[in-house]
């Protein structure tokens, strides 16, 4: 009989060697490692393998299918309205000179909320560039804010797949989520992004390269369009504002006011995470469209693009949750769990090294996160403390150690015009740092406020 280590060590192998072996697209490989694992188990009757990874791909599709696809659709309109430029114009004015770190930093956070990691750095890498251009230093930090913005929103803040999805596993409030999510994620990233930023640019000087073919000069383009020719700051947030607002009335009034039965059956409609963010997503739609320069089918095409996109972040999703699952049929996480018990760690710590272990093997946050919440799942019920927290582990510990396997990791290397050793020391490092930063923030906050 195989033990659980082992078809977890098989299971990872598998994704590694068809991944970076046989170059095969993520969601084929985590399908065929999670036939690998459950014919690998004894803890599974072969007959039943299909059968079982289709269930729980099919399950998590129905959870995060609906609001990934309007994730989706409001980080392009963002971006292609002039949007997303507008929130980062609107955040530098407000914070001032000499503070482009701190710019950076909050953009990326609140942008990286509905849009995926690697497009908000495509967004901000070039702000940054024209930024070191201008100041003639600080291209480490500069990177370094933009990295821990996007790590604590992509970890820690729905509707991104990750935290959606491993919200929908443990079946925790949306609500509550993005709350303790905003709450973790704030003092992490400002201590991976500003104060290691900071610390680590002290260290490290990087020359303004040219990067996918672009210079420092035609970097400056990207910030001289008229501010009238841009949305507002008001009508540019609103699809960010408008998705939380909902989503959080919802878990208030479930609450504090479950005697209002009407005001109860409203905010359930409104705050349900697939109406909200159908709602945001229509005010996105509604100012690309008008903000947008091209045709009619140019228009269509950008949404139809959008739609291709978050098509495929949920087939990784689901296709991960079943390899998860799997996982979790074969006894990994019973196994896990029974031996840190045996010296003294608990489940959330349990999770965290999970993720941590799946984030280094797999380069994929999103996969970590998945499979780890697929594996701990049946051991949410038994916390001392509310599940939030298991999920806030598992999403702190997917940050963990991402380097040459990540598809992350080559974007920041390419668009940022990074060398190899400073995509390690800036994307990996900050990573590392806002994971134990994260892991202690929660563990403390847990302690404090347990939530049972």
């Amino acid at each position: 009989m195989l033990n659980p280590l082992v078809i977890l060590i098989v299971g990872i192998l598998l994704i590694v060697l068809l991944m970076m072996r046989f170059e095969l697209p993520a969601f084929v490989a985590l399908i065929l490692a999670a036939f690998g694992v459950g014919i690998a188990s004894p803890a599974v009757e072969l007959s039943t393998v299909g059968s079982e990874v289709a269930g729980t791909f099919g399950d998590i599709m129905a959870g995060v299918g609906i609001p990934i696809l309007m994730a989706a659709l409001i980080g392009k309109c963002l971006i292609e309205s002039g949007a997303a430029d507008r929130i980062v114009r609107g955040f530098h004015s407000t914070v001032g000179e000499g503070r482009e770190d701190v710019t950076l930093l909050g953009s990326s956070y609140l942008l990286s909320i509905p849009v995926f990691f690697d497009t908000v750095f495509y967004l901000l890498a070039p702000i940054a560039r024209s930024m070191r251009a201008r100041t003639g230093k600080k291209m480490a930090l500069y990177t370094t804010a933009i990295i821990s913005g996007a790590f604590a929103a992509h970890a820690l803040v729905p509707p991104t797949p990750g935290p959606l999805a491993v919200a929908d596993e443990l079946s925790v409030d949306i609500g509550t989520v993005i709350g303790m999510g905003l709450l973790v994620g704030l003092p992490s990233s400002i201590v991976g992004g500003i104060v290691y930023g900071r610390w680590i640019d002290d260290r490290m000087d990087v020359p303004l390269r040219e990067a996918l073919g672009t210079t420092a000069e035609d970097l400056q383009e990207t910030t001289r369009k008229p501010l009238n020719e841009l949305p507002g700051i008001v009508e540019s947030m609103l699809p960010i504002l408008l998705a939380i607002v909902l989503i959080t009335a919802n878990t208030v009034t479930t609450t504090f006011f479950s005697d209002q039965g009407e005001l109860v059956a409203l905010t359930e409609f409104v705050g349900d995470v697939n109406i909200a963010l159908s709602f945001a997503a229509i005010t996105a739609i509604w100012t690309f469209y008008r903000h947008q320069g091209g045709t009619e089918s140019d228009f269509s095409d950008d949404l139809t693009q959008a739609v291709k996109d978050g098509g495929n972040i949920i087939a990784i999703t689901a296709a991960g949750g079943a390899f998860g699952g799997m996982l979790g049929t074969a006894g990994v996480g019973e196994f896990f769990v029974d031996i840190m018990e045996g010296i003294g760690v608990g489940p959330l710590i349990t999770a965290w090294l999970i993720a941590a272990v799946l984030i280094v093997s797999t380069g994929s946050l999103t996969v970590a996160m998945i499979t780890s919440a697929t594996i701990m799942a049946p051991f949410a019920n038994q916390l001392s403390v509310h599940p939030v927290y298991l999920l806030l582990t598992i999403g702190t510990g997917s940050m963990f150690f991402a380097w040459h396997n990540s598809s992350p990791f080559w974007i920041i290397n390419e668009v940022g015009g990074l060398e190899h050793h400073e995509t390690l020391r800036t994307f990996s490092f900050v990573g590392f740092v806002m994971s134990v930063v994260g892991l202690t923030f929660t563990l403390v906050i847990a302690t404090i406020f347990p939530m049972a």
